[in-house]
């Protein structure tokens, strides 16, 4: 009978975060696929784990992936972990996880800590809808179309930026998009934690430090702005969206449309 493979989320700082059944599960599993075997030896040393580790992190997995999946479904149990928060949200693990779906290999969540979930809980802001971007891309190719992305997203957007990038990042935002009202959170759950609240502009200026992990909520539109509220609204709504588009890609809104219309037709 196969075995089970635990995607066990772990603290992204303060080490007292992490859940009586994650620990449970990182004693009991044969093996732990950790993105960092050294940074995650901090945390099971401080817990009394002795339970052996491999690494598995992005330039590893698609070899490594193969062999785990094996172990797993010879019988054996497998724990998950990034060096941070859950697996495969912006960090790896994806590749694991459908290798072992595939094997038909029950794959269990442990939920528990996430950087972006953790900064939104105590932001302000209205967050029963929000989208998670991850990364801004770095190639400048991606990096349009992930604006373009982030300008017609409705409601909140959030995700994470580097220190050496988090300037650029915001000064973009500003020039793209406008000075929307946004959230920055530095070192969530760590000793330095900040967060910041107001024009976007304006919040990099106020941290403490350049230095840390930072998460970034940003409220780019209400979604009220896009409810259609009958037929006639559909067509105005459906322009509106295409011209914000448009406008953020540097696209004629007229071409974009007619574009649309071809592909629909």
């Amino acid at each position: 009978m196969a075995g089970t493979l635990f995607v066990v989320a772990t603290p992204i700082g303060n080490l007292d975060d992490i859940t009586i059944r994650a620990l449970r599960v990182l004693r009991e599993v044969d093996l732990i696929a950790a993105e960092d075997t050294r940074h995650t030896a901090h945390l099971l040393l401080r817990h009394g784990i002795t339970t052996p580790t491999t690494s598995l992190h992005e330039h590893n997995e698609a070899t490594k992936a193969g062999a785990i999946v094996a172990r797993l479904v010879a019988g054996e149990r497998v724990a998950l972990v990034s060096d941070a928060g859950t697996p495969t949200i912006a960090d790896p693990g994806v590749g694991l996880v459908r290798a072992a779906l595939e094997a038909g290999v029950r794959v269990e969540p442990i939920p528990g800590p996430n950087a972006a979930v953790a900064m939104l809980s105590a932001s302000g802001l209205l967050t029963d809808s929000f989208t998670f971007l991850g990364f801004p891309p770095t190639k400048p190719s991606a990096r349009k179309r992930w604006f373009s992305v982030l300008a017609t997203t409705p409601g909140v957007a959030v995700f994470y930026e580097s220190p050496h990038r988090i300037r650029s990042t915001i000064g973009e935002i500003t020039e793209k998009i406008g000075d929307k009202f946004g959230v920055i959170g530095r070192e969530v759950t760590k000793t330095h934690e900040q967060l910041v609240r107001g024009p976007i502009s304006t919040l990099v200026n106020s941290l403490a430090s350049g230095k840390g992990e930072f998460t970034i909520a940003v409220e780019i539109g209400h979604i009220a702005e896009f409810e259609i509220a009958g037929p006639a609204d559909l067509a105005r709504s459906r322009r509106k969206m295409i011209a914000t588009l448009a406008d953020a890609m540097g696209l004629s809104a007229n071409d974009l449309y007619a574009a649309v219309e071809k592909v629909r037709k």
